[in-house]
């Protein structure tokens, strides 16, 4: 069935106490929005319409990222959700098919929901509502069901009797009507209520005057959670790391700690993987199979290759690749670092702006000096070379195929292959020098 998806962006959300528009706040690292948006592909819209109001520009520009075939259409005042949908009318003027309404501040609506709203619009109803069975109904809209169970109307809170009151089930705002009916329900909607607004809860009572079916899909209630202010987005954050945590032990992943790994929205784990306790994995990090995520570790922008293992205490970030098979230990960093396989790299060093070839291996202590005080520079190490410990790479620099450099060398050329480079200090022993230190320690002990 052919769909468009509008989607409700135009809202300030004054509770946030931010600059930032509402749907731009992150759970999992990515913006409210673009887990909406994810929710809604699902349905393989043909359309996706984003209705923009408030911070327009700052959400325009966001959707260019997240979002580039979205159209954008503008809701100059906000003056209620189904005054928000209308705004869309003119883009989807010509459009044949279903109209879903979403919410851009909505991040969890479930795939199989939206496919359930979809089956109900294919077997005959009209207009299609999600509902939600809540445990603490408070002021939300109540869905009456008639006494066939289609939905009879929605009543708001402060509208509703003691016995409507009473009803759990209640309304999420999302709903799926064809696009001729949608729009020709709104043009009849009017803003007799309190708010002197227009909404869109009224287009079902509409259809129920014109004879026409309503019904109802009932989903759990964490789906529908909305985020309005910095609370709502705590409890967001921590279903999202629920769901992903659930989901990769689902796929294959250990988790030795669970409670104690956190995801992105688009992290990636393959079959087999072992994360150990306290593991961060910031936007953009894929993990291969068979690979292990030492505790301590926090990645972002990285591809770990499949039986790599990296950390503890390792900080992988800005395009970071490591090979299959590689070993990067405890403390050691990484920007912008191309690792082959097989590449060791066991202890305390910096690794930027870099690539280094098969099986080699980089001393402790080893740092590419990338940053001259104005420009970055590349250092390339080629395969099997050999760095001892506590060495300098001043990049711009190349370390050819089977190059060895000494412990504590200071690398300003170029090392040719199957080159030694040395480059430090004469060591001078001085003799008899050391008993200095027994006069120390007697000086020492006197003031004490």
């Amino acid at each position: 069935m052919t769909c468009a998806l509008v989607v409700l962006a135009a809202g300030s959300g004054t509770r946030m106490q931010s600059g930032l528009p509402k749907v731009l706040h992150k759970i999992g690292n990515a913006p409210l929005l673009e887990h909406a948006l994810a929710s809604g592909r699902s349905l393989e819209p043909s359309r996706i319409l984003v209705v923009i109001g408030h911070g327009a520009a700052e959400v325009g520009e966001a959707l260019d990222i997240m979002a580039p075939e979205a159209e954008t259409v503008v809701q100059t005042e906000q003056l209620g959700t189904a005054h928000a949908v209308r705004a869309a009318e003119t883009a989807l003027a010509n459009f044949e098919g279903d109209v879903f309404v979403l919410y851009g501040d909505t991040p969890f609506i479930l795939p199989k929901t939206l496919a359930a709203m979809q089956a109900e619009r294919a077997a005959g109803a009209d207009v299609v509502v999600l509902g939600f069975e809540a445990a603490n109904p408070g002021r939300y809209g109540r869905l009456i069901r008639a006494i066939d169970g289609s939905l009879d109307r929605i009543v708001e809170y402060k509208d509703a009797t003691p016995e409507e009151q009473a009803v759990t089930l209640c309304n999420s705002g999302v709903k799926s009507v064809s696009r001729e009916l949608m729009f020709s329900l709104l043009a009849d909607v009017i803003n007799d209520n309190a708010k002197g607004e227009y909404y869109l809860t009224d287009i079902v009572g509409l259809a129920r005057a014109r004879g026409l079916r309503a019904s109802v899909v009932v989903c759990d209630e964490e789906e529908t959670l909305g985020c309005d202010s910095r609370a709502d987005l705590a409890s967001a954050e921590t279903i999202f790391q629920a769901r992903q945590r659930a989901a990769a032990l689902e796929n294959g992943v250990t988790l030795q700690d669970p409670n104690t790994t956190y995801f992105s929205f688009d992290t990636h784990l393959g079959r087999d993987v072992t994360v150990e306790p306290f593991v961060y994995f910031g936007p953009g990090v894929t993990v291969e199979s068979g690979a292990t995520v030492k505790a301590f570790s926090h990645l972002a922008d990285t591809h770990i290759g499949a039986k790599a293992s990296v950390g503890p205490h390792v900080r992988m970030r800005g395009n970071t690749d490591v090979g299959a098979e590689a070993k990067i230990g405890n403390f050691v960093e990484t920007k912008n670092a191309q690792l082959a396989r097989g590449v060791k790299a066991g202890h305390l060093s910096y690794l930027g702006d870099t690539a280094i070839g098969q099986a080699t291996n980089i001393g402790a202590g080893t740092i590419t000096c990338n940053y001259d005080g104005e420009l970055k520079h590349r250092t390339d190490i080629g395969e099997r070379v050999f760095v001892g410990s506590n060495s300098a790479l001043v990049a711009p620099v190349t370390l050819s195929d089977g190059a060895v450099v000494a412990a504590g060398s200071t690398i300003t050329d170029d090392v040719g292959p199957d080159e030694l480079a040395l480059a430090r200090g004469k060591q001078t022993n001085k003799s008899g020098a050391a008993r200095i230190m027994e006069r120390v320690r007697q000086l020492t002990a006197k003031k004490d």
